[in-house]
């Protein structure tokens, strides 16, 4: 399938390897270069990053993914603060903290994102992001990491109901619903966001309902972006869809009531992160 041209995208080099070695030298992860986002220069010139806490190998496999999968090494509890040491080179107003999935932890890895949280609620005028996986259901565990008060909490529905079982084996799509309910329910304050992406195989009546679904658990935020395969073995594209589409889902998603929706096929669930929140200072 021929990539079309509105999906062709210049990345700054020179910027990504200046960044790369401070995050080698500090033993640090991020997202951007471990799912290998083609926004990732674009996002850090504008002073947001996306760190990956809890190592980089996931627990889970999930087909669309580009995280390695495997048995993960042990917890770095030093994470927190060098993590705050890079947000402070770097000069950052923005922060997404997310992780790899860690079923291998009794509370998935919550403790982490609490220290990682607090530590960087230390740096005024920072904002952080959480973008959480689904603590398998512990909602222990989230309410632990919701303690912190991040400002936003993310977690990705990521596709319909109807894939589950052939994407996210391990994963459940009520479950992921529960989350962002509890996140609400725990403090209406806390903004709540997911994502969904497109070209998977998904159908529109499916998509409409997972909309539905998303703003009836209380989500305010919403990242609608194209399905790139990370690589041959994953799950295998359906569609290039048209830009058109991602307009019409974004009109359709904000006449439901979400209060900020970026939808166009290069979004990415931590994508211009920063812009979501700009209208709504301190009101959930």
């Amino acid at each position: 399938m021929k990539k079309p041209p509105w999906l062709n995208k210049k990345v700054n080099l020179s910027l990504c390897r200046n960044l790369k070695v401070l995050f080698k030298d500090l033993g640090l992860y991020t997202v951007c270069q471990e799912a290998r986002c083609p926004n990732i220069s674009e996002c850090f010139s504008k002073g947001v990053a996306t760190f990956m806490i809890l190592g980089n190998i996931c627990t889970r496999n999930c087909r669309f993914c580009a995280i390695t999968k495997g048995i993960p090494k042990k917890v770095n509890f030093k994470e927190p603060e060098l993590v705050k040491i890079a947000v402070e080179k770097l000069k950052l107003s923005y922060v997404v903290i997310t992780s790899p999935t860690r079923d291998d932890l009794p509370d998935g890895g919550a403790t982490l994102f609490y220290l990682t949280v607090k530590e960087l609620k230390t740096l005024t005028s920072l904002k952080v992001e959480v973008l959480i996986p689904d603590f398998a259901g512990n909602l222990s565990s989230l309410e632990k990491v919701l303690r912190a008060y991040p400002d936003v909490v993310s977690h990705n529905i990521e596709t319909v109901a109807s894939l589950y079982p052939y994407l996210r084996s391990k994963a459940d799509y009520t479950r992921s619903l529960r989350v962002l309910r509890f996140i609400k329910d725990f403090d209406k304050r806390i903004f709540t966001k997911s994502g969904i992406m497109l070209g998977l195989g998904e159908k529109d009546e499916e998509v409409e309902k997972t909309l539905k679904d998303l703003k009836e658990a209380g989500c305010d935020f919403l990242s609608i972006g194209q399905y790139l395969p990370p690589s041959r073995d994953s799950w295998p594209l359906k569609e290039y869809v048209p830009i058109q589409k991602f307009f019409y889902w974004e009109r359709v998603a904000l006449k439901m009531g979400f209060k900020k929706v970026l939808s166009s096929p290069y979004v990415r669930s931590s994508y211009l992160a920063h812009t979501y929140t700009l209208t709504y200072e301190g009101n959930a």
